[in-house]
């Protein structure tokens, strides 16, 4: 489990569909192929992976931007048209034009702005086609917007975070304009029907225009309000991933667009700690990926892994990346959970982890978090701090309200067969397995039932 209690065992538009829709001039909702992430700029020399004239090459670098940079592209877009359906069309508009043109003109040398300023182009030439659309131009700036910058791809992040949208629209929203994954993509990675999800990210596009949420960067001063759901969305997106089956490509796929959304955000917001802190605690989880599964794709626990596999650099990164954020001096919630995870990545075994100082960062946790599911990750620490009978009190003490969360049931199985009590571990630990519903932790759980059972 970690702080939130997500993770046993843990201190405890497009994609390559675009394509024919541009050619027959169809806007292309869903640019995005499964393309790693990279920056793209004109310093890149992208230019030498083109060759004059073929079309294919132009598609794979349309889709690459479009993977970099499509929060920035339709958050500038967005910001001056005040519509997010109005600003994907236009950018659909202007990936259709490039398409036609770059094989032959060439990649100009700014490729997003040269695409925002065609889409600006092609959605005031939408706007003239209709009445309503003409009153909407008399509002708007004749200049076109300039190179998508960092308050254009913050105010697309916080616009798709808003709390007033539902949560499955954050999700989705976030995911679908921020990362720039495909409707597919994203429909993969939460298992659920493609038509399910067009639903989902259509009512949330709705959302955006009906409760008139505005595409700008929050004052300073309104982050501590608008900040949390943002960082709550980035987190939920990650830990979609890292609860799922080790052969589960898609969702894992979650665990990397958390992570680098995570950093992005921390990049874009360097004064606020709790972004960076956000970062390493993903950083920190992500670079013991290796060691997670075993070769079948089961779960395998944090006392059980081979801490060879773990990603040294990458820890050593998170844990510069956390300091950082500490000297700010204003801790919160995901400073705390990254501080614990650090402690369990720096030490040299399980046995040699400094379960006193994970037990203190807990309390501070709680100060900030006031969460049963925080006492339990504090007991768990308790255990090899003080002992199982102690944790055991402290577990039990939160039975009337965790007895329905399958955690509970797991930590108090394994505290009571610390304490050679089988006949109770065992029965904790069947109750474990009865309320689990992330197939991964089933799976774990039915392996520590059948442990138990033998024992008897």
């Amino acid at each position: 489990m970690d702080g939130r209690g997500s993770v046993l065992g843990i201190g405890a538009v497009a994609g390559a569909g675009w394509r024919s829709r541009a050619r027959s001039g169809a806007p292309p909702r869903d640019v995005r192929v499964p393309v790693r992430r990279r920056r793209i700029d004109h310093r890149d020399g992208y230019a030498e992976l083109l060759h004059p004239g073929v079309m294919g090459d132009v598609a794979e670098l349309l889709d690459r931007i479009w993977r970099t940079d499509a929060a920035g592209m339709l958050g500038a877009l967005s910001r001056r048209l005040g519509d997010f359906d109005r600003a994907e069309e236009a950018l659909s508009d202007a990936l259709a034009e490039a398409l036609k043109r770059w094989p032959d003109e060439g990649v100009p040398e700014s490729p997003t702005g040269w695409l925002v300023t065609t889409g600006w182009r092609k959605a005031l030439d939408r706007l003239r086609r209709d009445a309503v659309g003409r009153e909407k131009m008399a509002q708007l700036a004749a200049e076109a917007p300039p190179e998508p910058g960092v308050d254009d791809r913050l105010a697309m992040i916080f616009a798709c975070c808003h709390p007033s949208l539902s949560e499955p629209a954050r999700v989705a929203l976030t995911l679908y304009a921020a990362s720039g994954l495909s409707t597919a993509e994203i429909a993969a990675a939460f298992l659920v029907p493609l038509s399910t999800m067009a639903q989902r990210l259509s009512r949330a596009k709705r959302q955006l225009r009906e409760r008139g949420i505005r595409f700008e960067v929050p004052h300073p001063h309104e982050y501590v309000d608008r900040l949390p759901a943002v960082l709550a969305v980035i987190y939920l997106v990650f830990n979609e991933g890292y609860l799922s089956s080790g052969r589960s490509v898609q969702r894992r796929e979650l665990v990397r667009e958390g992570v680098e959304l995570a950093r992005q955000l921390a990049e874009l917001l360097p004064r606020e700690p709790e972004a960076a802190g956000l970062a390493a605690l993903l950083e920190l989880h992500h670079a013991r990926a290796r060691a997670r599964f075993d070769s079948w794709g089961r779960i395998v626990l944090l006392d059980q892994q081979d801490r060879r596999l773990w990603d040294k650099a990458a820890i050593e990164r998170a844990v510069l990346r956390l300091r950082a954020a500490v000297r700010q001096g204003r801790p919160g919630p995901y400073q705390l959970q990254a501080g614990i995870a650090a402690l369990h990545a720096l030490a040299p075994s399980y046995e040699a982890t400094n379960w006193a100082e994970v037990r203190a960062l807990y309390d501070r946790l709680y100060a900030l978090d006031p969460s049963p599911v925080v006492l339990l990750n504090r007991a768990v620490a308790t255990r090899f701090a003080m002992g199982p009978a102690p944790a055991l009190d402290e577990i039990d003490a939160l039975g009337d309200r965790l007895a329905g969360y399958h955690l509970w049931h797991a930590a108090r199985a394994d505290v009571l067969a610390a304490l050679d009590r089988p006949a109770e571990a065992l029965a904790a630990a069947e109750r474990a397995l009865e309320l689990a519903t992330n197939p991964a932790e089933r799976e774990l759980m039915s392996r520590r039932v059948g442990e138990l059972r033998r024992r008897r």
